[in-house]
């Protein structure tokens, strides 16, 4: 089963190569979607994939050196997967 969440991580996330160490362990899963930074300090994530794909893609970022940013992570299910070719920082 498909499924696509949106993930907003507050913390000491900007400027810390958050986004950057995102993408790297998302080449170990097979996910697309994209991450970037929000002009109030937050990361926002949209990853689509295999259940179990996501879910453990999630935890990789979780138990990665990024935890140590994370004070806060927000998830919700998005209804339509993001549109992205692979994994990717947007700039926007």
């Amino acid at each position: 089963m498909i499924t696509s969440l949106q993930i907003f991580f507050e913390g000491n996330v900007q400027g810390v190569g958050f986004r950057w160490s995102v993408k790297r362990v998302a080449k170990g899963f097979d996910v697309t979607g994209w991450v970037r930074n929000l002009a109030d300090g937050r990361v926002e994530l949209q990853v689509s994939g295999d259940e179990a794909e996501v879910r453990a893609f999630v935890e990789a970022i979780g138990q990665s050196e990024l935890r140590a940013h994370i004070r806060k992570q927000q998830e919700s299910a998005l209804a339509n997967a993001p549109s992205a070719r692979g994994f990717e920082i947007r700039h926007d």
